[in-house]
């Protein structure tokens, strides 16, 4: 089941048991957990919570049978279980404490492993979730659309008093990806800076954080635009910022992989949104997938294939080659503008 609020709010009403929340991102679980801890914190209950990815079965037990001191039903929080690291005995103690529970509410939360843009639960994970569905409220929290985001940051920015001027919000998801744990943090610094008041572009293109693949793909353009001597001070930057030699490298390689199936997708009259969805691009295919059409149209097929052989080779060389590895990189970025892509 998807997460809906509507539900969410009917269980709740209902007296539900117990919560369970999973999602590819701890900041999704985390918010639709929380919702629900506010709504029975009006009673004051006694919480409980239980840290780590593998509570005991008997700390979970005892924390299902203790009886509040005031005669309610005590609260116990789970944040971020793990159902694969459990035995299949004590996954099933679990699940069976959970349906015996008559002194406690339970909220569980999970990060579960994405794949090609869709969450595939493991054999343990499905059986909590199973046990989690039959006993009270189980949903998968999706992540919200570029839309959804941008509603979403200028909540929270009204929030602490603050605004976005027309667009900037979309500029901000632009520059620092869909990580909501940084968003929510950048909303802040920002709101901030405008004392509170507007959010501007300009504010944002100052201050604002930038990812790692949009730092990267700004090196791209300068070496396919021939302005290599510029590719390499942004490199020294990433360096100096204690970016890893080898997480450039692999931004670097999925920018150059995006410009490769841009381009493919340009020669066969294929659509940018059947491209995303074919390689599980997600929300934010428009901006990498537009910016990487854009690039794809100074290459030809031979000089992006080069250029990825050469990200490859410099791969190989960080893990087992005797050189500093950021004269590597720029070895790498050097070949990358011999290769071509500025035609």
């Amino acid at each position: 089941m998807l997460y809906s609020e509507n539900e969410l709010n009917k269980r709740i009403k209902a007296g539900c048991s117990v919560y369970y929340f999973y999602a590819a991102e701890e900041a999704l679980v985390r918010d639709a957990a929380a919702k629900v801890e506010h709504a029975l914190s009006k009673d004051d209950p006694e919480t409980t919570v239980l840290s780590g990815p593998t509570p005991g079965v008997e700390e979970i037990v005892l924390a299902a049978g203790t009886i509040s001191f005031f005669g309610g039903k005590r609260l116990v929080l789970m944040p971020l279980v793990k159902p694969s690291a459990y035995s299949d005995k004590d996954l099933q103690e679990f699940c069976d404490t959970l349906a015996d529970t008559e002194n406690a509410v339970f909220i569980l939360t999970s990060v579960l492993e994405e794949r090609y843009g869709k969450i595939k639960p493991g054999k343990r994970e499905q059986k909590l979730i199973t046990a989690c569905e039959k006993l009270g409220y189980c949903a998968q929290v999706a992540k919200p659309g570029r839309t959804a985001l941008q509603g979403m940051l200028r909540d929270w920015a009204q929030e602490i008093g603050a605004s976005f001027a027309p667009g900037a919000e979309g500029l901000l998801i632009d520059r620092c990806g869909e990580d909501q744990f940084l968003l929510h943090n950048e909303v802040e610094k920002l709101a901030a800076l405008a004392d509170y008041g507007t959010i501007t572009p300009e504010m944002i293109r100052r201050l604002g954080t930038v990812t790692l693949d949009a730092d990267t793909f700004d090196m791209v353009k300068l070496v396919t635009s021939g302005q290599t001597a510029k590719a390499l001070q942004k490199l020294q930057v990433l360096l100096a910022l204690q970016n890893d030699p080898i997480l450039i490298t692999g931004a670097l390689i999925g920018n150059y992989l995006d410009i490769y199936r841009a381009f493919i997708a340009r020669k066969s009259r294929r659509q940018m949104a059947e491209l995303a969805k074919d390689f599980g691009y997600g929300g934010k295919w428009n901006y990498r997938l537009g910016n990487a059409e854009k690039a794809a149209g100074r290459f030809n097929r031979r000089q992006i294939e080069r250029s990825l052989k050469i990200l490859q080779q410099l791969d190989l060389d960080l893990k087992r080659s005797k050189l500093e590895n950021d004269l590597l990189l720029q070895k790498a970025l050097c070949e990358l503008a011999l290769a071509g892509g500025n035609r």
